[in-house]
């Protein structure tokens, strides 16, 4: 049925990492140039700052792509949406719900392979740089599969108390 509870959960989780590929998920800046390195789930791009604090002009960093984290967290999000109408095979769910939790795994891995080694290597600052709303995401997609599969796996154990009845 797709009005419980976990449908809900997987719902959030889909939109959490769909959120993810719109926000900044983390920042350095140079406070001796004003150059700020931003890494989003598709580019690791350079800016300087305008007075008022804005992105201006590109920096003098190349761009690199970070097509990876993308790709991850819409894999997730897909697998997320798939997983609701699987609500027939509940066995099935978890067994998707488990994959979905290496998929979002795999996504943090991405984020902070590019933030600490890739990210780090260009600016060389003191500091670890500043985690921007997008690299929550996949931390919240990360609980609402928990939650998700937690009531996945009650329902099962209900359907199989009630088969152990008759």
């Amino acid at each position: 049925m797709i009005q419980r509870i976990q449908t809900v959960f997987l719902a959030l989780m889909a939109i959490a990492l769909i959120s993810m590929l719109f926000l900044p998920l983390w920042s350095k800046t140079d406070p001796a140039t004003g150059e700020t390195l931003v890494l989003s789930a598709w580019n690791l791009k350079s800016y300087f700052l305008t007075e008022a604090g804005e992105p201006g002009k590109v920096g003098t960093i190349a761009q690199q792509g970070t097509i990876a984290i993308g790709m991850l967290a819409i894999a997730a999000a897909v697998l997320a949406v798939y997983e609701i109408f699987q609500y027939k095979s509940r066995l099935n769910q978890m067994k998707l719900g488990l994959l979905n939790t290496l998929l979002i795994m795999a996504t943090l891995g991405a984020m902070l392979y590019y933030a600490y080694f890739v990210g780090n290597d260009l600016i060389q600052v003191e500091g670890k740089g500043t985690y921007e709303a997008g690299f929550y995401m996949p931390l919240l997609a990360l609980v609402l599969n928990s939650l998700a599969n937690r009531f996945i796996k009650r329902d099962e154990d209900l359907v199989r108390s009630v088969d152990r009845l008759r």
